[in-house]
């Protein structure tokens, strides 16, 4: 707003002082850990870190594991992103709608659901659980909607006009995607790919479910080196090494992208889509979509069933159970549900209040201020929500400890959450025409009062996008809320993980049970974002 960039620069104190002291300060604190332990500079811990075997070992099974299971998601996602982007079928909206589903369900409720399928007494009848298969199983499952909406968006897109100029010329299908369309594909697939290729790096939940310590990852060994041998120093040496390398392939991907950056013609709309015209590639069409669903479906449908089957029966016993204290936790388990819900919502109060005004001051502050604090924002992007949880217990000691507060949780899932709020709001933000806001000032409206009066309305629906977005990330949060929470307050995550590392199927029945509800709380976010996601785009 013209008339007030002095009270915008003050209210970009909020995030900036926000960031600079939940997660700046934390990253500070993490490097004095692992570079100078004792007070004085000793590299002696990344010495340690460098030649240990063991911890070796646990950083190459992280990169290979990655760099796997990202090569067997790309192959199952390619050729469903070709079929979602080429074919019309029944069901086709609903399945595209249902990709949206296990990119946000919480690693947890994968992992469980794998337990269902592929663990003892799983439904398969095979055992896996512990296994790389158990993981890489999972992983493909979790990110092959990222290919799928990634790839096949771009796909929709491209004109055809160009690949039908290739064969016009007498290029054969092959040599034209070869020649054409797969140089043009290139900048989506990358992107998609290094996405899948951090989350599966980063992958926390699901391999601390599904692998246990014998298959560790970083992260894994990160909140094992604080929690079971109390090696803060080895643990923050851990994060740093963990997040310059994050750091190097992120900007490896940002260089490969601006040098790819090219001009090419896109459809305004999307591309027609027609049925498979030949017995073949219907049955070529009907197999790739057939199994994409059962892929997304099967492990979602074993886990509620799982939820009903208790030692008397079906039934639902495990349901009723959760009201009755267990050997794993030290309250009932339904307080966990209480506990994520009451925290969730306290996180995305605080999320939204410190987004809406980071958003604000990007779109309505020029300068390096407003580039300052959109890069500031992106940083917690580039740390995992581990490093950000292990950050907070090494740094909120002083000068008040915060430590034995419930608040840090919140706190660090609004970090992570911050990010989407801000680019729900922005977009919608920045395409508010100036000139309205200068109308209601001219008639005498208060720069606050055509802010609320003119632009919130406006934003709304995009504001409700962002509060749903961050409740969804903080009810199934579990990285750094398994660094932050207390015993007698377990979250939802943090309960199932206790409960699935307990024997018995009692014990695993309600694990599933509390499952089923976390998947059902981050549905009905989903839903909410879908539905405010109707009118969010509308020109302002």
């Amino acid at each position: 707003m013209r008339r007030s960039p002095f009270a915008l620069r003050v209210l970009a104190i909020l995030p900036i002082a926000f960031l600079g002291y939940f997660f700046v300060y934390p990253l500070v604190r993490i490097s004095v850990l692992a570079l100078a332990p004792q007070g004085t500079p000793d590299l002696s811990v990344f010495t340690d870190v460098l030649t240990d075997p063991d911890l070796l070992g646990v950083a190459w099974f992280t990169l290979w594991q990655a760099a796997l299971s990202t090569i067997i998601t790309l192959a199952v996602g390619f050729p469903a992103a070709y079929a979602f982007a080429h074919y019309r079928f029944p069901g086709k909206t609903f399945l595209r709608a249902l990709m949206t589903i296990p990119f946000v369900l919480p690693t947890l409720v994968v992992g469980a659901a794998f337990v269902a399928l592929l663990g003892p007494g799983g439904a398969l009848g095979i055992d896996l659980q512990g296994t790389v298969t158990a993981i890489v199983v999972a992983h493909v499952f979790y990110n092959v909607p990222v290919i799928v909406r990634g790839v096949g968006s771009f796909w929709e897109q491209l004109d055809p006009g160009i690949t039908d100029a290739a064969r016009t010329l007498g290029a054969g299908p092959l040599t034209a995607f070869r020649t054409i369309t797969a140089p043009l594909l290139a900048p989506a697939i990358v992107s998609s790919t290094a996405l899948v290729f951090l989350f599966t790096f980063t992958s926390f939940g699901v391999i601390l479910v599904l692998g246990g310590f014998r298959n560790a990852t970083i992260e894994v060994e990160i909140w094992r080196q604080t929690t079971a041998f109390l090696r803060l120093d080895i643990a923050a040496a851990l994060s740093l090494l963990q997040l310059g390398f994050l750091a190097a392939v992120l900007a490896a991907y940002n260089r490969y992208q601006e040098r790819r950056a090219v001009g090419i013609q896109l459809r305004t709309g999307l591309a027609p889509a027609r049925r498979p015209r030949s017995w073949a590639g219907r049955a070529v069409a009907f197999g790739i979509v057939t199994a994409t669903s059962a892929l997304l479906l099967v492990p979602l449908a074993v886990l509620v069933g799982r939820s009903f089957v208790t030692p008397d029966g079906v039934g639902l016993g495990n349901y009723l159970g959760l009201g009755e204290r267990t050997t794993a936790l030290f309250v009932p388990p339904l307080e966990a549900v209480v506990n994520s819900v009451r925290l969730a919502v306290a996180a995305t109060v605080l999320a939204v209040i410190v987004g809406i005004v980071a958003a604000a001051t990007i779109a309505y502050v020029r300068g390096p201020l407003a580039r300052g604090v959109d890069l500031l924002l992106m940083l917690p992007l580039a740390a995992s929500a581990v490093t950000i949880g292990f950050g907070l217990l090494v740094s909120m000691g002083t000068p008040i400890d915060l430590r034995r507060s419930l608040i840090l949780i919140p706190i660090a899932h609004a970090l992570v959450a911050i990010p989407f709020v801000v680019r729900s709001a922005l977009p919608v933000l920045r395409a508010i025409r100036p000139r309205l806001r200068e109308a209601a000032m001219v008639l005498g409206a208060s720069p606050g009062r055509a802010w609320w009066t003119v632009d919130a309305p406006l934003a709304a629906r995009a504001f409700a996008v962002g509060t749903a977005f961050a409740f969804a990330v903080s009810v199934g949060e579990f990285g750094a809320t398994a660094f932050l929470a207390r015993p007698s307050a377990p979250t939802l995550p943090v309960a199932i993980f206790r409960l699935l590392g307990q024997p018995g199927a009692e014990t695993t029945g309600r694990a599933m049970a509390l499952s089923v509800i976390l998947m059902i709380l981050t549905a009905a976010a989903v839903l909410a974002i879908e539905a405010a996601r109707g009118g969010a785009v509308e020109e302002l």
